[in-house]
């Protein structure tokens, strides 16, 4: 059988009036530590500047009970991954979690800290979840305050239902609308055959216009001269 939802019932009371409200124990316990959040920053690289925007007065976080760092792992319990992780990074990140207190939740601020960023090579971790759990993504790079706003509340509703499974953060419009805004890859660095009859079309083009242009100049010239 499936659950079984109650419908959600609102009903305000004046000041003489008196009542009482049911829930559950779970349900208490998570609109209580979606509102309480002690965040521990862990900012490597340039995503710390949208951090720090994100945390000041424009965009006021602590609206969402989360403004208040803890320097301290043992203090905190949501982890900020800001920027690239390094390899020789990794084992103080892990260590760092570890030493914090249960429950526990991570954001990846941004691509760099989500997937390793353009950083393809032996250095750079490709993603922090290869060495801790991670509860939210938020791509960008960076990403807009906004979208580290929205990250922020999908970890609150996540951590209010008690879900544990990753979410990422999609992007408020879809830029593309067909596949031919869509950018096209190349199979590898070595194989340009995918790209270079595009690239000589769009020259091809460029040069007709600007070819029609230069005769279109000629001839308003010659019209002006007589």
């Amino acid at each position: 059988m499936g659950d079984v939802i109650a419908p959600t019932r609102t009903l305000t009371l004046e000041g003489s009036e008196q009542g009482f409200a049911t829930t559950r124990v779970d349900a208490l316990l998570g609109w209580a530590r979606k509102y309480s959040l002690f965040a521990y920053p862990f900012i490597t690289a340039c995503c710390g500047m949208e951090f720090m925007a994100v945390t000041g007065s424009r965009f006021d976080v602590a609206r969402f009970g989360a403004e208040a760092p803890r320097f301290s792992p043992r203090q905190s319990d949501l982890l900020w991954v800001v920027g690239t992780i390094s390899q020789r990074q990794g084992p103080v990140l892990k260590r760092v979690f570890d030493q914090m207190m249960d429950p526990k939740y991570v954001l990846a601020f941004g691509t760099c800290a989500s997937s390793g960023g353009f950083y393809d090579n032996y250095t750079t971790v490709p993603g922090i979840d290869k060495i801790i759990p991670v509860d939210v993504y938020i791509p960008g790079c960076p990403p807009r305050p906004e979208g580290v706003l929205d990250g922020l509340m999908l970890l609150q509703d996540k951590i209010a239902n008690n879900e544990r499974r990753p979410g990422v953060v999609k992007p408020r419009f879809d830029a593309a609308t067909s596949v031919a805004d869509l950018v096209k890859l190349r199979r590898s660095a070595h194989d340009p055959s995918e790209i270079v009859p595009t690239l000589k079309a769009i020259e091809a083009h460029d040069g007709a216009n600007e070819a029609s242009g230069r005769k279109g100049h000629a001839c308003a010239s010659s019209s002006s001269t007589l």
